[in-house]
């Protein structure tokens, strides 16, 4: 049982926590608009963007439907072999059923599957019946006790100094040991909440992160819209799909950085209220053992009597959130197991493809191609104009594509990928996209003439308008380049990866060490208060005995 409490408490909450960040969907029209966008302009998006439409829990707990995307594994659409499928924290999770008449529970960390619910309740049924047993038995021993006393007149009034001194030492010890593990129960409930708040920052950042970069992809495609140079522009169709994806990413991004922070605030105010549920547990305890001690060894039998009766429904209740304790603990333990055993096999079918559906390696690569596609065509555009434009000496007739253009040869873009879409290394005399903008302006010359008409008046090759339409071609060149492998691992989910291993080395361990206190915390209390109840009453009946002898205490 004790081992059992060993599971992280925390680690539980940070999943809810992923799972309701998970809780925005793109509507059916964001999907197909996303599409759209890749069909005309040659980039892929990302499967996250669809699947995170697929809930699994909303915030009122209801499940929504499924939006079909080819980009996303599923066990519905693309069934795998049966060797293909991973039962996770499969030798945890294996306990007795209770509504399989106590076989044995096979089927690994699910939580959509009512069998391992009911196993892991019954992992704290020892407790539960504990409780039990103590309200119904302490209450039947109080009611004989109660109809003794009032119908038995015959009553031994012997004093017994064993059982007196015996019954003082041993509330004396009892005492201590309940104020040892409310101190306990201090530190472990301080601590893991401290500890539990800073990972649910942590997810809630992580998840923050992802939004910015939704948001600057979306920023650089409205830019893309805008890129003209010398009055080469995108196709009109392609500029207004843009426009409509733009807005639906940005939409769907605001709404997703709202849930975060809505459902982070939830899930801290849920934790706040059981650090003070926790702390009030502790009050209570360390009371009725000081109260009940003082009470007992000044022989105030009705103020005990009073605390004895309040100490058993206290009691009752404390064992059972024990019991409560070490299913939470349970679950979360399973679940801390289950995102190990997950991030080493990302790819194979398991109950956390409902909640975090991973592409195969094929499609990953597929979209990481088109977008290093595109970086490759944007790169090509301005290389021509470079190329075929400012750096050839036209005739003084031949405009527009004359403008007095003199003076050095401008160094062209670099393109980060050969023809096969291979990385490749910048040549001699190329410039890289965060050094294009300094290195063209020393070839921007000075200008006359009117708006789309200008002529160089001193030596140079690019005019400030060719310049600006340049450089920002470059910058969008530079921001789908180095979006790529952000869309690489949302697609692959190394984020998810990363984010679950991250939880499992550096959280795991101390939440578990935390909730470990706690829950000794809880037991040693529980213990100590539940033997000091019998002897409140035994020390009482022992002093008032003492009295009638006409002997003096101590």
């Amino acid at each position: 049982m004790a081992r059992a409490a060993a599971s992280s408490v925390g680690v539980a909450s940070v999943v809810l926590l992923l799972l309701v960040v998970a809780n925005v969907s793109f509507s059916e029209a964001n999907v197909e608009g996303i599409r759209d966008l890749s069909g005309a302009c040659g980039v892929e998006f990302p499967p996250c963007f669809a699947s995170v439409s697929r809930l699994i829990w909303s915030g009122e707990g209801k499940s929504t439907s499924t939006v079909a995307s080819p980009w996303r594994r599923s066990a519905v659409e693309t069934p795998l072999p049966a060797n293909n499928s991973l039962v996770l924290a499969a030798a945890r999770t294996r306990r007795s059923d209770p509504v399989a008449k106590l076989t044995m529970y096979e089927g690994g960390w699910n939580i959509s599957d009512t069998h391992y619910w009911a196993s892991v309740a019954y992992t704290g049924a020892p407790l539960f019946l504990v409780a039990a047993v103590w309200f119904v038995g302490f209450g039947v021993v109080m009611l004989v006790i109660s109809c003794c006393c009032c119908f038995c007149r015959k009553r031994s009034d012997r004093y017994s100094p064993t059982s007196y001194i015996a019954s003082l030492v041993l509330l004396v010890i009892l005492t201590c040991v309940t104020i040892a593990g409310c101190f306990v129960l201090n530190a472990g409930q301080e601590s893991f909440h401290r500890s539990t708040i800073g990972t649910v920052d942590y997810v809630e950042g992580q998840g923050n992160l992802t939004v910015d970069n939704l948001r600057n992809f979306a920023g650089s495609l409205a830019a893309a819209k805008n890129i003209g140079v010398d009055n080469i522009f995108l196709p009109v169709d392609v500029q207004q799909k843009i426009d409509i994806v733009e807005e639906k990413l940005n939409s769907s991004a605001n709404e997703f950085s709202a849930r975060i922070v809505q459902n982070s605030d939830k899930f801290k105010n849920v934790m706040d209220k059981m650090q003070y549920y926790l702390m009030a547990v502790g009050v209570i305890m360390l009371g009725l053992a000081l109260l009940g001690f003082v009470f007992s060894v000044l022989g105030l039998q009705f103020l005990v009597s009073l605390l004895v009766i309040a100490g058993w429904v206290v009691l009752t209740v404390t064992i059972s959130m024990a019991g409560g304790f070490i299913l939470l603990h349970n679950v979360v333990g399973d679940t801390c197991v289950a995102m190990e055993e997950w991030v080493t096999h990302p790819q194979d079918h398991t109950a956390l493809d409902d909640i975090l559906p991973c592409v195969n390696v094929a499609t990953a690569n597929e979209s990481l191609h088109r977008s290093e596609e595109v970086t490759a065509q944007l790169v090509a555009l301005v290389n021509n104009v470079i190329v075929n434009i400012s750096n050839r000496d036209f005739p003084p007739g031949f405009k527009p594509l004359w403008f007095n253009q003199s003076g050095p040869l401008m160094p062209v873009l670099c393109n980060p990928f050969n023809p096969d879409m291979t990385a490749r290394k910048c040549g001699p005399g190329e410039v890289t996209f965060s050094t294009a903008p300094d290195e063209w302006k020393r070839f921007e010359c000075q200008v006359a003439g009117d708006a789309g008409s200008e002529v160089c008046t001193t030596v140079g090759r690019v005019t400030p308008p060719a310049y600006n339409q340049m450089t920002a071609a470059a910058s969008i060149s530079m921001g789908l380049y180095e979006f790529g492998p952000f869309l690489m691992q949302l697609q692959d989910c190394t984020f998810v990866r990363e984010t679950f291993t991250s939880i499992s080395v550096n959280n795991c361990p101390g939440l578990e060490r935390y909730s470990r206190l706690v829950y000794d915390g809880l037991m040693l209390m529980s213990v100590s208060v539940m033997l000091s109840v019998v002897f409140w009453m035994v020390h009482t009946r022992q002093r008032r005995r003492r009295a009638r002898c006409g002997k003096q205490p101590g």
